[in-house]
């Protein structure tokens, strides 16, 4: 049994993070917990580290956890002059890693933060594995991705998008976030309280959160290919059979673009959010790869 309890992970969020860490134009908030050898998590847009919460009580006896909320997200500082994009992460991402002096260390990576981490670190030779849960596939976005973003161009959408997500019935259309999981009903509780809530309670991060999807350049999906070639070190990916985002035939396609033989775990009854649930099985994929 983990010695760390599902409750106890997700109360690691509920409280002040251990340390902030300086990335320049803000603070990223960090968390650490577990033992062993030192595995970075990096989040997707618009969660925060806590979208690992349910991972936690399956690594924490295994390795040493490094959670972090990338600028804009969860409880990291910053403020509107601080630059949100991918590529300004994947550099946040960097620092945070290059200030808690980590010299050898696995990468898991959800949506989004698998991009950010890819930019961060598919050259980087401390890196001795990845973890790569349903995340962006070259050469170009899905069109049910496209069309999730298209709303960016509408002036000030976050306002509207933190008014319908926070509504429970109106975020269960499948053209808001109700494709994100096959059981609907995760779409509440921590879910909503960790990601959802904050879009309607902080004009900041509702802010932040409206500057990453404007600034989110579509064409770096056409970059993963030479970022893939990069990696030499073993990859897991891990994926939800039903993903519409993300399909996991598209999945499937990208596997012979590493450098490496790459390990693909495909979980039935799981779409986006597969980590959210099934978090046992996605644990104990990443771990073969992290493990380097």
């Amino acid at each position: 049994m983990s010695s760390l309890s599902p409750e106890t992970a997700s109360d690691l969020f509920r409280k002040p993070p251990d340390r902030y860490l300086d990335v320049g134009d803000a603070a990223v908030a960090y968390r650490r917990v577990g033992q062993g050898p030192d595995v970075v998590f990096s989040h997707g847009w618009p969660a925060s580290g806590a979208t690992f919460r349910r991972m936690l009580p399956y690594l924490a006896d295994h390795v040493t956890c490094h959670v972090v909320d990338l600028p804009g997200a969860g409880d990291s500082r910053f403020d509107r002059s601080t630059s949100i994009s991918i590529l300004d992460h994947a550099e946040s991402l960097r620092r945070a890693v290059d200030e808690l002096g980590l010299t050898r260390f696995g990468v898991v990576g959800h949506d989004s933060g698998g991009m950010i981490a890819r930019f961060a670190f598919a050259d980087d030779p401390r890196v001795q594995g990845w973890g790569l849960i349903a995340t962006e596939q070259p050469p170009k976005a899905h069109w049910r991705f496209s069309s999730f973003l298209a709303v960016r161009v509408v002036p000030r959408f976050e306002e509207m998008l933190a008014r319908v997500v926070t509504r429970p019935r109106l975020r269960k259309n499948k053209f808001i976030l109700g494709d994100a999981f096959a059981d609907k009903g995760l779409l509440d509780g921590e879910f909503e309280e960790f990601f959802l809530a904050p879009l309607r309670d902080d004009a900041d991060r509702r802010w932040a959160a409206g500057e990453f999807g404007r600034n989110f350049d579509l064409g770096l999906f056409a970059e993963l290919t030479s970022r893939h070639r990069q990696i030499r070190v073993p990859v897991q990916l891990v994926w939800g059979a039903q993903d519409p985002f993300f399909p996991v035939q598209r999945a499937r396609a990208m596997m012979s673009e590493f450098s490496r033989p790459v390990d693909l775990e495909v979980i039935d009854g799981a779409k986006l959010f597969v980590h959210e649930e099934f978090p046992e099985r996605a644990a104990q994929a990443t771990l073969k790869a992290v493990l380097g």
